[in-house]
This record gives C-alpha cells, structure tokens and sequence, in this order.
C-alpha cells in the first residue's frame, strides 16, 4: 500500500493522501457549499506537488477550511500562455500537479483549455477528478429536456453582438445551457425573448449556497422579473429548445409529388419533393411507387 505523503483534514480528523503519478489532474472543487468535494479531490490536492488555482486567495478558503498546505501558484488568462512550457517540463519530470478554477469544473468558461490541449500534442498524462458543475447542477433542477443540451457559456456583453450570437442557436432543437453576470441578467432575458420567442426557462442563483434560488417561468416572464431586480451571484440560465416544425399536410406534398413526377423522372421527383418539405426520402419514395402504380 502506498504510504501518505500529506495530509488533509475533515472536521478535525486528519487523513493522509497516497503518493500521485506524474501528471496534471483537472480537478473539480464546490460551486458555493465546501461540503461538496469528493475525497479523491482531497486526496489529489493534498498529495499533489502544485495547484494551479484561478485566483489563489479564493482557493486559499476551500484549501484552508480542508488543511491542505500545498503549494499555490496563480494560473489564469492572462498568464497561462507563458506558463504551459514550464508546466509541461514540470510534469515530464515526474511532478504531479492539480488545476482548479475558483469554482466547479475547470475548462468551463475558465482557463486551461491551452494547457490541456498542449500536454496532450506531448502526450503528458492528464487526469480527471469530476465533480460539482454549476451547468449540470441547473440543468437537472430545470424540468426541462436533458438527452440532449448544449452549453453556450457566457453571452457577449454588449446588446448587438449578444443578440447576433442567440440568433446561431435559436433553431436548436436541444436545452440551451448559459452562464450570465447578475447585472446583465435582465438585458439576457429580454433579448433571449426577442429572439427565442416565450421559451420555458429556468434561472438559478447561488447554487449550493445559503440564499439558493431559482425562477422558472417563461423567458417573457424572467425577463420582467428581472428587468430592475438588483441580484447577485452568477446566474445560470437554461432554456428549452426549438420546437419540433410541423409536419406538412400529407395531401400538400402528394399533391406537388404527383405534379413532379409528371415533368420529371421518378428519382428527381422525390429528391426534390423530400427536400422541400423535409420528408423522409423512403416515405416520399413509397408514396412515389403508389402513385406510379395507381396509375
């Protein structure tokens, strides 16, 4: 068994962390409760020789609260270019480091993807250490679909560009996932309205902390409330996706199918007939043939 080589602490029993293999393990610590850490994060960043940390005064509160001592260094966007080389010489010497955001996952809408995306051309192993994720923590509350999402993150700020960007998704057929700052949360709400139509939609604030909370309603809805509401704490917004389009009229199609098939060959016809409508070519085909052989 592999002897501790640090220590952690959970209300006040110490716990020793095993030695870690080289490499960099992207580690998922609490979105707002401390009590959501998993024990292999514990272990990790005890045992670890570096964490790399968003800001190193927030992690300083989740790593003190654990007695976790090792080392700090701030990684973050506007450093984490010039440090990758150093890093990865780091680990191909036999370092194990861990990477931690300010909170949740790391790589969502935080630093790193740089780094990851460098160690792997140099095939430097990188581990990960699921766990707390302010998206999937909203998207299972939601109500809405979840076999299908997509994660857009966080909007351009200014009003036009921000607009121009719902207007790429607002044919998505899947739940759209965003991030969005508290004080440009009515402005979101009102032009996801403007642009999705009166969507279902959930928003959630303070995720896993003490005044937790979240609005579900239509985005016309969210977006009144919201509209002078001062509020604080990152919000995450999930809205339901685009509505499946009507199926034509089957006596609309069968009817141009038949006019079609009159100028042109029986394969032309129902290529042009299921791109129109956006049938399926095989129910386009078997109408097709009926209609031959009617005839």
């Amino acid at each position: 068994m592999t002897e501790p080589i640090a220590d952690y602490f959970i209300a006040g029993t110490r716990f020793g962390a095993p030695a870690l293999a080289p490499g960099l393990y992207v580690v998922s610590t609490p979105i707002g409760n401390l009590r959501d850490i998993t024990l292999r994060a514990l272990e990790t960043l005890a045992g670890a020789d570096l964490i790399l940390c968003e800001d190193t005064r927030t992690s300083s509160r989740l790593l003190d609260h654990y007695g976790i001592t090792t080392k700090k260094q701030a990684f973050h966007e506007h450093n984490e270019r010039g440090r990758i080389e150093e890093i990865a010489t780091r680990i191909a010497s036999g370092s194990a480091i861990a990477l931690i955001s300010d909170a949740g996952t790391p790589l969502l809408s935080d630093p790193g993807f740089p780094l990851i995306r460098a160690l792997a051309e140099q095939n430097l192993p990188v581990f990960p250490i699921p766990g707390a994720s302010a998206l999937l923590s909203a998207l299972v509350i939601a109500g809405l679909p979840t076999d299908a999402f997509a994660f857009r993150g966080f909007l351009p700020p200014k009003a036009g560009a921000r607009l121009n960007a719902l207007k790429k998704h607002a044919d998505s057929r899947e739940t759209l996932v965003f991030y969005e700052s508290p004080r440009r949360l009515g402005d979101t709400l009102a032009a996801m309205e403007a642009i999705f139509g009166d969507r279902q939609a959930l928003v959630a604030l303070e995720l896993t902390k003490r005044f937790e909370r979240t609005h579900r309603g239509t985005l016309a809805d969210l977006a009144a409330e919201f509209a002078a509401a001062e509020t604080r704490g990152e919000a995450v917004i999930i809205v339901a996706g685009a509505a499946e389009p009507a199926l034509p009229a089957a006596e609309d199609w069968q009817a141009e199918l038949a006019q079609a098939m009159q100028n042109q060959p029986l394969r032309a016809a129902v290529d042009a007939v299921a791109a129109r409508f956006n049938l399926k070519r095989k129910e386009v085909y078997d109408a097709a043939l009926a209609l031959k052989n009617a005839g």
